[in-house]
């Protein structure tokens, strides 16, 4: 942006951000996970701007997401995810040093749920769940970027509002839930660059949607004829005729003249008429 400034050219800035996943209770939990799953791993390890960073549910409901999600991941990246052709790497070792330095953070301790492997030969750490970590741990601190992903657990998922509100504005925001109430509610009352509904990643690929970022994620969107309105400058154009021309916009400005003027401004069309035909 600023060195852009220097020539004023216009600038979309994508800069993602720690994007949430809030998982409510009674919906098909399988598909949740595998969705869950293609937006975090299959996002090239986590390393993607919109991939899921972390998960807020219910504490009734994070066991049975946890049990299956360890399902699905098993069946995706085997039993030895770190030989798995399909798991990136990460993506060189100053990455690989800061995510194993997230995951020995003291506050995270005792909290990984499953995973934690990793390979420094290979630059490859398993997909790894991590479950009640503390709002303070370093690894809710910053954007994860990598294969890791913290569950945070909430006593109604309202409460998820509140968590991600309280946090800078991310680039992406998910819900899983069957309840048109809470996904108003969700849509309502979230700043975030895009929201998606029952998925991750998806809406980036739909090029009659506008992506980018709000705030500490971004500004501007792109993609699609979003891209074209983005950079270019919308030259605007009024033409009038020689007819028409009211005394009222000329001086000496009279008390009538000033009511016409406020009139006019305030777009009061009766007024207009009534002034216009002297009543």
């Amino acid at each position: 942006m600023a060195a852009a400034a220097k020539h004023l050219t216009p600038v979309v800035l994508e800069l993602g951000g720690k994007c949430p996943v809030v998982v409510d209770s009674n919906i098909n939990l399988k598909v949740a996970a595998r969705r869950i799953i293609a937006g975090k791993w299959g996002c090239n390890s986590g390393q993607a701007c919109i991939a899921p960073d972390y998960i807020i549910t219910t504490k009734e409901n994070a066991l049975q997401l946890l049990d299956v999600m360890k399902v699905e991941l098993d069946k995706f990246y085997g039993k030895d995810p770190l030989c798995s052709v399909d798991l990136s790497r990460i993506v060189n070792s100053n990455h690989f040093y800061r995510l194993t330095k997230l995951l020995d953070d003291d506050k995270v301790s005792g909290k990984i749920v499953h995973g934690g492997q990793r390979d420094e030969k290979k630059l490859k750490i398993a997909p790894t769940i991590l479950m009640d970590v503390p709002e303070d741990a370093l690894i809710m601190k910053e954007e994860i970027f990598g294969p890791l992903l913290p569950i945070l657990t909430v006593n109604k998922v309202e409460d998820s509002l509140r968590i991600i509100n309280g946090r800078d504005k991310p680039l992406a925001a998910y819900l899983f839930t069957s309840n048109k109430k809470l996904e108003q509610e969700f849509v309502a009352n979230l700043s975030a660059g895009g929201l998606l509904i029952n998925d991750t990643a998806l809406h980036v690929a739909v090029h009659t949607l506008p992506f980018g970022g709000v705030g500490e994620s971004g500004t501007g969107s792109y993609h699609g004829k979003f891209s074209f309105e983005a950079f270019t400058h919308k030259k605007a154009v009024l033409r009038r005729s020689f007819g028409g021309d009211l005394s009222a916009r000329y001086p000496p400005y009279t008390p009538k003249k000033g009511r016409l003027l406020r009139a006019l401004l305030s777009g009061n069309l009766i007024f207009i008429i009534r002034a216009l035909l002297g009543l």
